[in-house]
């Protein structure tokens, strides 16, 4: 069982009100913070996938034979660079409510 009471309907309207003052006291991060993170995501994704390729362009002129290297390995780098930038989002997500979850237990 959850030590937790059960939170009714003030309990939300007093969490939601807090959250929006600690919001409009918090600096204005702007539209260039949300370009830097898609930035991230995006390198996140594009340097395994790039990485991939080339190896499997030297593997497949150095060592020719039947099976494309370089798909295989564009593949491979498609999916680190995937799980990479989920591990990422999902640690900052957590760092999130983390940080929300710490607010309101002060709060309560």
């Amino acid at each position: 069982m959850s030590t937790k009471r059960k939170k009714g309907f003030p309990d939300h309207v007093g969490e939601r009100e807090r959250r929006s003052l600690k919001a409009k006291k918090a600096p204005d991060i702007g539209a260039w913070y949300g370009m830097t993170m898609f930035g991230v995501v995006g390198w996140a994704v594009a340097v395994p996938t790039l990485m991939g390729v080339f190896v499997g362009v030297w593997i497949d002129l150095t060592w020719p034979g039947p099976r494309s290297w370089t798909l295989m390995l564009l593949v491979l780098g498609i999916g680190l660079g995937c799980a990479n930038a989920w591990f990422w989002l999902n640690r900052q997500r957590k760092s999130i409510l983390e940080e929300r979850d710490r607010d309101d237990t002060r709060h309560d």
